[in-house]
């Protein structure tokens, strides 16, 4: 217990600097963890390191809502989830998507275990029968979104280029520095995307006061929205190739981020912790590795999965209460220049790319900018954007070679 204890609580220590610094992700942390390996593991043993991985990533997911929040910049997790929630910080409403945010992942964790269990006693008997049929259930979800949109052919092209972007990032990654890891491209393709694209046509004025008077989401919403997030969850951190960023476009399919904000935040929020914990039955059921935390922990003589689950539930409540705590820091925001604030932060995530990327990073950054303007030109979704995740994870489950 003592090895568990101290790896949650490095692990949570992690988890809060990658959630809350813009364009840092828990594969970051993870790899840095990596580096250290053989020191760590002579010293605090494999418990404490893979409780100190998974509580990391865990936490990640419960603090990336605040840099998405208050700065408008996604990582791969909160991708859509930027756009909901920021819309609601400029209204003053801040804090409470930060709490929504942090309720809908706490669900989750009580969500998935029953999951759990169930994911690893029988999901691998069917596992290629699932295998097989990722492109077609993607193909079936992107036709539908661009059919019932409110333009199909404006809808379809937006897809389709930022899809062509994605193949061309993914198959020309090695042109990136990856100063902390493999995972550093999708920093600039999904920033680009959804951060960037909208922080350069913010308005002019301050930021509102932020005000907290109670959650505006009944029960009902609560339960619904944040079990249909760890279902959506569980099926991304299951199948391979697809990642939370899949996940939060399965759900705009069913919830409109634009007139329901807070149910869409509290899904997507529970779909990114449900699938923390899914990605580890994915570990220990099929020894698959879905993201670059499951690699480090694959890497290594691998802790009972009992341990890593107490040490996962663990820093779920610790993340809870320091989301909950943060969120009470909304305040801090009122009265700023939101273009001013705006483009420090841009400046941020150029310089950013730059380090962990190199030059090749910075093409994609401006590419993923200039495709993430046109949604708001020719007025129609920005979800259609996650064609840069979804077209090469269809390509790649049938196979097929472009670019």
């Amino acid at each position: 217990m003592f090895a568990i204890l101290t790896g949650t609580l490095a692990g949570v220590a992690l988890g809060v600097v990658s959630g809350l610094i813009p364009g840092i992700h828990a594969n970051t942390m993870a790899g840095v963890l990596l580096a250290m390996q053989g020191i760590l593991l002579t010293v605090l043993g494999p418990v404490a390191v893979g409780a100190s991985l998974f509580a990391a990533l865990v936490t990640h997911t419960f603090l990336d809502i605040v840099p998405s929040t208050f700065f408008g910049v996604p990582d791969s997790d909160t991708a859509i989830t930027v756009l909901p929630a920021h819309a609601l910080c400029l209204e003053g409403k801040g804090e409470e998507a930060v709490r929504v945010s942090a309720i809908g992942s706490a669900c989750a964790v009580v969500g998935v275990m029953p999951l759990f269990l169930l994911f690893f006693l029988v999901l691998p008997v069917i596992q290629p029968l699932i295998d097989w049929g990722i492109g077609i259930l993607l193909i079936i979800v992107a036709g539908l979104l661009i059919v019932y949109s409110d333009s199909p052919e404006w809808a379809f092209a937006v897809f389709g280029v930022s899809g062509l972007l994605g193949l061309f990032t993914f198959n020309y990654s090695f042109l990136a520095w990856h100063t902390l890891g493999d995972s550093s491209i999708l920093m600039p393709l999904l920033t680009g995307l959804f951060g960037i694209s909208v922080l350069i046509t913010s308005s002019e004025g301050e930021m509102p006061a932020q005000t907290f008077s109670g959650l505006s989401v009944d029960r009902t919403s609560l339960i619904r929205h944040s079990a249909s997030g760890t279902i959506a969850g569980a099926v991304v951190g299951w199948l391979p190739g697809l990642s939370n960023a899949t996940a939060n476009a399965l759900l705009s399919f069913g919830i409109d981020y634009d007139r329901d904000r807070e149910g869409y935040i509290i899904a997507t929020s529970a779909a990114n912790t449900a699938n923390a914990f899914l990605g580890l039955a994915a570990l220990y059921a099929l020894s698959r590795m879905r993201n670059g935390v499951m690699a480090a922990l694959g890497s290594m003589e691998l802790p009972d999965v009992t341990s890593l689950l107490i040490a996962g539930v663990a820093a779920s409540i610790l993340a809870y209460l320091l989301t909950i705590r943060l969120a009470g820091f909304a305040g801090f925001f009122t009265g700023l220049k939101i273009r001013k604030l705006s483009y420090i932060v841009v400046v941020f995530i150029v310089l950013l790319t730059f380090i962990l990327s190199g030059p090749f990073g910075l093409a994609i950054l401006v590419l993923a900018t200039c495709v993430g303007l046109v949604p708001q030109i020719v007025n129609i979704r920005r979800v259609f954007c996650m064609g840069a995740v979804m077209v090469p994870v269809i390509c790649m489950s049938f196979s097929i070679v472009l670019l």
